[in-house]
């Protein structure tokens, strides 16, 4: 796992843009420059220790190369494929692998390969500079473009050490935004002319010509017009095969590996795979102040019963309220997701002892688990609120402690007679269009603007409900909150977190699979569980999920009542 920086304008202090990441790659720092672009690297070693795998990656003609930032998955298969082909190899990172399959594939080289990563490739005979992101959105990327020169990097932070003062400007719409997801939802970032290159999307810009490309997808999810329906049976042994594979593959390292275990189901499953692989296992739990709000006590059964060699932290209210103010630092940008606090915690320390984690991430999304769907199935079918009536519950919401009994009514009244997109954001936690208005107005947002753009683009109505909220999900949810905390809490302490359950060909296999499999007994994450029935105790996977958000009274005491994401924009980027 590492950071990376490049850019076309060789007056851009690119040595004060790797030492802003430096968290990313502790292990190693180099920078060179050529006649059209500069590009930095910083590494944490995980495969191939040697320096000669160390980033940017020359061709042996030293006319292309690379940085990249992520792993990829089962690479000695295509190593083995390109030697056939008569590649040359003088290392044995899977970075080479990423270089040579370029050279001898191009830009289809994509469709070959599987992992988490961030790709940039300069090919100084085409003089292109091309990116790809991988298909969840696991690993990050940014661009900059302001017409005249080209950038890249792993965070924001990097762009903020190498330009000069007053070259980013705050992009208001982002703020705004960022009041009703969350996070603020790409291709958007704080900053006007500073993209996110969307997941599963590849990028190129032209030297020559001065010319970035449209951002274009290179794989979508696919979801069959008509899905397959095997036999329970039939679906729940590809389903352990296929998990199991990805998790042997992802436990190649030339480090130590851990595990993150909560308690709840996905981490469950991913550490009895490799459990019963024989791996030695090491895991790593966070707690709270009392075992009735904590998952740790599930935990423990777990790591009891896999005999695993677990650790855990707790995390109190002090310090939660102490960690808050580090989200800014973390994510560059406005991040209202309050369990970054607990996965820094419990990343700061696995990364005592080993430097890479696998997590369960991703396992809701990708086979239905959460119970928000049954939500808006529920409240789908209410009458709409007149406008007029919305503003005014929204009026006198914002005169109540948003924790009264009255505001909480309200809100749920609201809710209810809310639909569509504006529905979904309420159940999402974001707030709604009533209750932005002073934020229109200091933001200078227009009143027609489309305050759910970004789960329009993602919204499926030939999709069967449950599905559509999953597509929605793994679109929207997943990559700019799930997968965002995930990558920048882990990699602030130099630790590489892997998640096995996104493993490009489980993604596509439970996809491919009816509602009625994938929700086999109309459950959340049914076919998953019913997969791991004999595997995993029934404390384990019956349990109503409890998600790894910190207690509510830990944040009681802060911004005065107002939803998370207000506070933060009010406190950390106004």
């Amino acid at each position: 796992m590492c950071g990376f920086i490049g850019g076309t304008n060789p007056e851009w202090e690119y040595s004060r843009a790797l030492d802003a990441i430096a968290h990313r790659g502790p292990d190693d720092s180099q920078l060179i420059h050529t006649s059209d672009v500069s590009l930095g690297f910083r590494r944490l070693a995980i495969i191939d220790l040697d320096k000669s795998a160390n980033q940017p990656m020359a061709s042996i003609e030293r006319n292309t190369w690379l940085v990249f930032n992520g792993e990829i998955y089962g690479f000695q298969k295509i190593r083995a494929e390109l030697v056939a082909k008569g590649a040359r190899f003088r290392t044995h990172s899977d970075s080479e692998v990423v270089l040579n399959a370029y050279l001898n594939w191009g830009d289809d080289f994509i469709n070959h390969i599987d992992g988490m990563f961030a790709i940039a490739i300069w090919d100084g005979p085409k003089h292109a500079l091309k990116l790809f992101r991988d298909r969840p959105g696991i690993k990050p990327l940014y661009y900059f473009y302001d017409g005249k020169n080209f950038a890249f990097a792993s965070e924001l932070k990097a762009f903020e050490s190498a330009f000069p003062t007053n070259t980013l400007q705050k992009d208001e719409t982002a703020l705004y935004d960022f009041l009703g997801y969350r996070y603020v939802p790409a291709p958007k970032t704080l900053y006007r002319n500073c993209f996110k290159l969307e997941p599963g999307h590849s990028i190129e810009y032209r030297t020559d010509t001065n010319r970035l490309s449209q951002p274009k997808p290179y794989w979508r999810l696919p979801v069959p017009d008509e899905p397959q329906s095997p036999s329970i049976e039939s679906a729940c042994e590809q389903l352990r095969a296929l998990i199991d594979t990805s998790v042997t593959e992802q436990l190649v390292a030339d480090v130590p590996v851990g595990f993150f275990l909560s308690g709840g189901v996905d981490s469950s499953v991913v550490v009895a795979s490799a459990a019963l692989q024989g791996a030695n296992v090491e895991t790593f739990s966070i707690g709270f102040d009392s075992d009735d709000v904590s998952e740790t006590p599930y935990a423990r059964q777990v790591a009891n019963l896999f005999k695993t060699k677990h650790h855990e932290r707790i995390l109190t209210k002090d310090s939660a309220q102490a960690l808050l103010p580090k989200l800014k630092q973390w994510f560059d940008e406005p991040f209202a997701d309050e369990s970054a606090m607990p996965t820094f915690l419990v990343a700061s320390a696995a990364r005592e002892n080993v430097t890479v984690v696998l997590t369960g991430d991703g396992g809701d999304e990708v086979f239905g688990g959460y119970r928000t769907y049954g939500r808006f199935a529920r409240y789908a079918g209410w009458p709409n609120w007149p406008p007029a009536i919305e503003r005014l519950s929204a009026r006198t919401r914002s005169k109540l402690h948003r924790r009264s009994a009255a505001a909480h009514l309200l809100r749920l009244l609201e809710m209810g007679f809310s639909s569509g997109l504006s529905l979904w954001a309420r159940i999402m936690g974001g707030m709604p269009h009533a209750a932005k208005s002073k934020y229109r107005a200091m933001f200078g947002i227009a009143e027609d603007y489309d305050d759910w753009w970004h789960y329009a683009k993602h919204w499926r109505d030939d999709l069967p409900l449950a599905t559509r909220l999953q597509y929605l999900d793994f679109h929207t949810f997943m990559p700019g909150l799930v997968l965002t905390k995930v990558d920048r809490t882990s990699m602030a302490v130099s630790l590489e977190a892997r998640v096995p359950l996104l493993d490009r060909r489980i993604i596509e296999f439970s996809f491919s699979l009816s509602e009625q499999i994938r929700l086999y007994g109309n459950k959340p994450k049914g076919l998953f569980r019913e997969a791991y029935k004999s595997i995993l105790p029934a404390e384990i996977l019956d349990r109503r999920k409890k998600g790894f958000g910190i207690p509510r009274y830990y944040l009681h005491d802060i911004g005065d009542g107002k939803p998370v994401q207000e506070h933060i924009l009010q406190s950390l980027f106004l």
